[in-house]
């Protein structure tokens, strides 16, 4: 199969899924117009919206299938899509949050989501109308984005997120670290929480003798580095899923702290390692930790092992390829 990954990098997804497609003998390639400072570059092609415009029909004539993000596509206002519909070409749209969290929706299950992120209800609407009449099937990676998403499309795929697992080289928690280290690493604090965590921290500072960092405005390669190190790290409690940061953590044997909304915890696997915590609760949860080293260091093993189960790069990628296969033209 030749695969198109476009046009906005989520997370170093397109990237990863691009490369643990082509291991298993396809061509698959990013196309990327959203640059940061996270700096992912591997098997992404770096370019803006007005070069991929100029190329698209050449694009359009190579690939088979085109696998879009982030409610984007190849062209402005979705023109692109009946032209790849009417080639018998196969599309399918993968859905990250922010580009379909609906307001009011994203509040009736949990009180502390915060969507300032997302474009206004009526521009998402727009958005996914637009999309749904020529792509009919969508992937998400959890059961918090999938209703938000579901009306518009004939079929919604759960697929986790993927990672390539050889740079994380895990580091479990000594048991013996007398001050141990704590990392939180906001892309977005208004969103992850991190005044509530900060706060919690600032409150536990008083009973416990811990380092605390901050990670931001550092490229992937750097953070990770720093990741290795520490002993626990707390990731979005606002949300009520857990992302990227949590499962790179996990991969490297750490304990992680998250926000898993309660009528949600069912549908991720039962051995999710993941300390639940929200803002009400991130004090207590944050301070077991630090009163129990073992349990930090068990942690560490069981989310190094569910890394490996479920956001295998390899691994995913074998889910998806059944999707492609499966997907009507």
């Amino acid at each position: 199969m030749r695969i198109l990954h476009g046009v906005i990098e989520i997370a170093g997804q397109m990237g990863t899924l691009s490369g643990a497609l082509k291991r298993r003998g396809h061509i698959s390639v990013g196309y990327n117009t959203f640059h940061t400072y996270l700096g992912y570059k591997e098997h992404l092609i770096n370019t803006t919206g007005w070069e991929i415009e100029r190329v698209s029909h050449h694009l359009i004539n190579f690939f088979d299938i085109f696998h879009f993000h982030y409610a984007s596509s190849l062209m402005t206002n979705y023109a692109d899509l009946p032209l790849i519909k009417s080639k018998g070409k196969k599309m399918i749209m993968h859905h990250w949050g922010n580009d379909v969290r609906f307001h009011d929706q994203a509040r009736v299950n949990n009180p502390f989501v915060y969507t300032g992120d997302s474009l206004p209800n009526e521009v998402m609407h727009q958005k996914l109308a637009s999309i749904s009449p020529f792509i009919r099937e969508a992937i998400v990676q959890d059961h918090e984005v999938l209703p938000y998403v579901a009306p518009y499309y004939d079929k919604v795929h759960v697929l986790p997120i993927a990672i390539e697992l050889a740079p994380f080289v895990p580091q479990y928690p000594s048991v013996y670290k007398t001050q141990p280290l704590i990392l939180h690493a906001p892309t977005n604090p208004a969103f992850k929480g991190t005044e509530h965590v900060e706060r919690a921290l600032m409150q536990l500072k008083n009973e416990f003798d811990f380092q605390y960092r901050r990670i931001e405005n550092m490229n992937h390669a750097q953070a990770r580095q720093l990741y290795q190190e520490a002993d626990i790290i707390i990731d979005q409690i606002l949300c009520g899923s857990y992302g990227l940061l949590s499962v790179e953590s996990m991969a490297l044997g750490k304990p992680v702290v998250a926000y898993i909304r309660e009528d949600l915890v069912s549908r991720f696997p039962p051995e999710l390692p993941i300390v639940n915590a929200n803002p009400n609760t991130i004090y207590e949860q944050v301070k077991r930790l630090l009163l129990q080293p073992h349990l930090r260091y068990q942690l560490g093993i069981q989310g190094r092992q569910y890394v490996e189960k479920y956001h295998d790069s390899n691994v995913v990628a074998g889910k998806l390829i059944e999707i492609y296969q499966n997907l009507q033209p």
